[in-house]
C-alpha cells in the first residue's frame, strides 16, 4: 500500500517511524521504539509477535495496535489516503478507561424441557457435562430409558425469571412416572405449582419461548431440527464455571425520570430494552446487569444521562470521533464520512471489501464501537460539529434487536440539521455484502461544509455534548434559526406553563427530576430552565390544574441556559400578623370553592381563611384567645437599678 509518512506526521502529534518489514527483517525498528512511552503500531495481523517482543524488551508504557492497511491502505483510493491513516493513529492513541465486571457463577445445573424423544437424547449427551433434569409436556408418548440416570418429570413450564446462574422455572401439574412404565411413560399424581431452580434451562419443546427477549443461560431450538439441538448442546456443555461479562451500562438511580410519587413519566429504555433487562421500580427503573446484554439502546435514549453506556463511555467514544475528524483535517483530508461500526460485523465486512474488492473511500473514515446501537445523540451531533459531512451506522441486513434508539437518533440529527439549513446527513446502511456496503458509501452524493468545523473538547454527560455540539455546528454554520421543531422523544424541549391557570402549587417542582422546573424559597414563583428540559412528562402528570404542556424542540439560544419565570405572584399576607403565607389567586380559590360550604357561613369563620397556618389554628381552636397571653410581666430589676432607685429616693 502507498504510505506517505510526511502527511501521517503532519496529522499524528507524535513521532512517526516506517517500515516496509516491521515484524520481519526490521524487527529491530520496533525494538528501538520500545522504553517508557506509549507506542501505537499500525498492524493488527501480528499484534501477538508485537506483544511478546515488547513484554521480553521490558517496555514500561501502552501498547495500542491499528489497522491502517484494510481500513485504509487497501483501497483503490489507497493513494489519497495518507490523511485517513493518520487520523486512525491519532484515534487509537485516545485512552480508553476500564470497564467494571460482572460475575456470573453456574454449577451446571440445567433443566432440559421437551415433549418428545428427542429431550431425552440431548439430555443423555448433557449429562455427561450437566447436571441434568427433564420436565416433559406429555403431550405425546415416550418410551421410558434403560436405565434412570437423570430425573425425569412431567409438567409444564408457566415462566421463568433470572438468569445464567440463577434461574427460577415455575412449573405447573409436575408427575414423577411410575416405575412400572412399560412401553410409555406412565405418569403418577401430579402437584398443582412447583418451582425448578437451575443454571440453564434448555428449551426444546417447540412452543412458545419463556422469555420474548434474548437471555443468557436459556437456550432453545426446534426439536425436529437436529443440528439446532446439537447446537444448543454444545453450547449448554461449556456453560459450567465462573464467567465474567461486562457491566455494560452505568446507571445512576437519582437521574432517572422514570416515576415520582407514583405518577410515570420516562419510559423510553423500557420500551427499547430487548432483553427484559430494565424493570420498573418505585421511582426508577431497575437495571440487571446480570441480564443486559450490552445493546446499549437503553442509553442511547435516556435523556438524562441516568444510564450510560461504559464500553466505552460515550464521552471517551466522542473524544476518540474527535480525534478522527480533527487529525484527518489538519493532515488534509476533506470531506469526511464517519462510519460507525462493531467488530462483529462491521470490522469482517470493511476487511473483505478490502482483500476482495475496492476497499473503502479514502474520506470514509471508521469508527469501531462495541454495539452501534450504542450511538446515542451526542456522538452525531459531536461529529456534525468536528466536521464529519455524514454520519453513518453499518448494521447486519437483519436489524437486530435495541436498535430503535439508534434511529430516533438518526432521525433527531437530520430534523436538527435540517432545521440548521444542512439538509439531511445521518443514515444507515443495513447489509451483510461487502460489496453493496462498497457501493453504498460511494453512491452517497457529496455535501462538503462551507465552514470550518469546531473543535470543542467532549465533555460532562453525552446530553451536554449534545448540545455542545449543535451550538458549535449553528455558529460554524451562521445558521439564523433559534429553536427547531423535533420529533416525539427526542429529549430536548419546552413545558409551556398556561399563566392564569396556574396557581403556584409548586408540584411540578417536586417531581422534576433534573430541576427544570423551580420554586423559589423567597417569594412564591415558579422558574423554567429549557436546557435542562427532558420532555419526561411527569411534571404533565402531576399538575392538578393540567396547565403544563411539552413542545419538543431545540432552543440553540443563550437564553435556553438561562432561567426565565413562568408564573409569579405578590405573596399574601396573614390579616392578624401579616405574616407572608402564599398567594392571592390560591386564597382566592379556596375562598370561591368553601363560599357555599355550611361551615363557613359565620363571616368571622370565613375570614380565617385570610390567616397564616399559626393564627388560624389559634383562632380555630380557641375562638381567638391567645393562649400565652397574659397581664404584663414586670420589669426585671438588677442590683444596680435597686441602688440607684434607692439613692434618688434619699435625694
Amino acid at each position: 500500500m502507498t504510505l506517505d509518512t510526511r502527511v501521517v506526521a503532519r496529522g499524528c502529534k507524535g513521532e512517526v517511524r516506517g517500515a516496509e518489514q516491521l515484524c520481519r527483517a526490521q524487527l529491530d525498528r520496533f525494538l528501538a521504539a520500545m522504553g517508557d512511552g506509549d507506542v501505537t503500531v499500525a498492524c493488527t495481523q501480528e499484534a501477538p509477535l508485537f506483544a511478546q517482543e515488547a513484554e521480553a524488551a521490558g517496555h514500561a508504557g501502552a501498547l495500542h495496535f491499528v489497522n491502517i492497511r484494510e481500513q485504509a491502505g487497501w483501497s483503490d483510493e489507497g493513494a489519497q489516503a495518507s490523511p485517513k491513516m493518520a487520523a486512525i493513529l491519532a484515534a487509537a492513541a485516545e485512552p480508553m478507561p476500564q470497564v467494571p465486571q460482572v460475575t456470573l457463577q453456574s454449577s451446571g445445573v440445567a433443566l432440559v424441557l421437551g415433549r418428545d424423544a428427542s429431550a431425552l437424547a440431548a439430555a443423555a449427551r448433557l449429562a455427561e457435562a450437566l447436571d441434568v433434569t427433564v420436565l416433559l409436556t406429555g403431550d405425546e408418548p415416550v418410551a421410558p430409558m434403560r436405565e434412570a440416570a437423570f430425573p425425569v418429570l412431567r409438567g409444564r413450564a408457566t415462566g421463568a425469571t433470572g438468569w445464567l446462574g440463577a434461574f427460577e422455572v415455575a412449573v405447573g401439574d409436575v408427575a414423577s412416572p411410575k416405575p412400572s412404565s412399560r412401553a410409555a411413560y406412565a405418569w403418577g399424581p401430579g402437584k398443582p405449582r412447583s418451582t425448578s431452580r437451575c443454571d440453564l434451562v434448555i428449551d426444546l419443546t417447540g412452543g412458545a419461548a419463556l422469555f420474548h427477549e434474548t437471555r443468557q443461560g436459556y437456550l432453545r431450538a426446534d426439536p425436529d431440527d437436529a443440528g439446532a439441538v446439537a447446537a444448543v448442546v454444545a453450547e449448554a456443555s461449556g456453560l459450567v464455571g465462573t464467567f465474567d461479562q461486562p457491566r455494560f451500562i452505568t446507571f445512576d438511580a437519582g437521574l432517572c425520570a422514570h416515576s415520582r410519587n407514583k405518577r410515570i413519566g420516562c419510559t423510553r429504555c423500557l420500551d427499547l430494552c430487548p432483553t427484559g433487562a430494565i424493570t420498573p421500580g418505585k421511582d426508577s427503573v431497575l437495571v440487571s446487569a446480570e441480564i443486559c446484554a450490552g445493546c446499549g439502546a437503553c442509553a442511547a435514549v435516556c435523556p438524562t444521562g441516568a444510564a450510560r453506556y461504559a464500553l466505552p463511555p460515550a464521552d471517551a467514544l466522542a473524544r476518540r470521533a474527535r480525534a478522527l475528524l480533527l487529525t484527518y483535517r489538519d493532515a488534509g483530508g476533506a470531506a469526511p464520512v464517519l462510519l460507525l461500526h462493531d467488530a462483529a460485523n462491521g470490522t469482517p465486512l470493511i476487511e473483505a471489501l478490502a482483500r476482495h474488492g475496492d476497499g473503502l473511500p479514502a474520506n470514509v473514515l471508521p469508527l469501531q464501537m462495541n454495539e452501534v446501537s450504542a450511538a446515542d445523540l451526542s456522538l452525531f451531533a459531536g461529529g456534525f460539529a468536528w466536521g464529519a459531512t455524514r454520519v453513518v451506522a453499518l448494521l447486519p441486513a437483519r436489524r437486530p434487536h435495541g436498535t430503535e434508539g439508534l434511529f430516533r437518533a438518526i432521525d433527531t440529527a437530520n430534523a436538527i440539521l435540517d432545521g440548521l439549513g444542512l439538509g439531511a446527513r445521518a443514515g444507515a446502511i443495513e447489509t451483510d455484502d461487502p460489496f453493496t456496503l462498497g457501493e453504498a458509501l460511494r453512491a452517497l452524493p457529496p455535501l462538503p461544509f462551507r465552514f470550518a468545523p469546531g473543535s470543542f473538547l467532549p465533555m460532562g454527560a453525552p446530553r451536554e455534548i449534545a448540545l455542545a455540539g449543535w451550538r458549535a455546528l449553528r455558529e460554524a454554520a451562521a445558521a439564523p434559526v433559534a429553536t427547531i421543531a423535533l420529533p416525539a422523544l427526542a429529549g430536548f424541549g419546552a413545558a409551556e406553563v398556561k399563566a392564569d391557570g396556574c396557581t403556584l402549587c409548586l408540584a411540578c417542582t417536586m417531581v422534576c427530576p433534573t430541576g427544570a422546573f423551580a420554586a423559589n424559597p423567597d417569594t412564591p414563583e415558579l422558574s423554567f430552565l429549557e436546557d435542562a428540559c427532558v420532555q419526561c412528562g411527569l411534571c404533565v402528570a402531576t399538575c392538578p390544574e393540567k396547565v403544563i404542556s411539552l413542545v419538543p424542540r431545540l432552543d440553540l439560544r443563550p437564553e435556553a441556559a438561562q432561567r426565565r419565570i413562568a408564573k409569579a405572584e405578590a405573596p399574601a399576607a396573614c390579616t392578624k400578623c401579616q405574616k407572608p403565607f402564599g398567594t392571592r389567586s390560591s386564597i382566592d380559590r379556596v375562598k370561591q370553592k368553601l363560599a357555599a360550604h355550611w361551615m363557613f357561613a359565620d363571616p368571622a369563620r370565613f375570614a380565617v381563611l385570610e390567616m397564616c397556618e399559626d393564627c388560624r389554628a389559634v383562632e380555630a381552636t380557641l375562638g381567638g384567645v391567645d393562649p400565652y397571653a397574659g397581664a404584663p410581666r414586670p420589669v426585671t430589676k438588677t442590683t444596680e437599678d435597686w441602688r440607684r432607685e434607692a439613692e434618688r429616693d434619699k435625694a
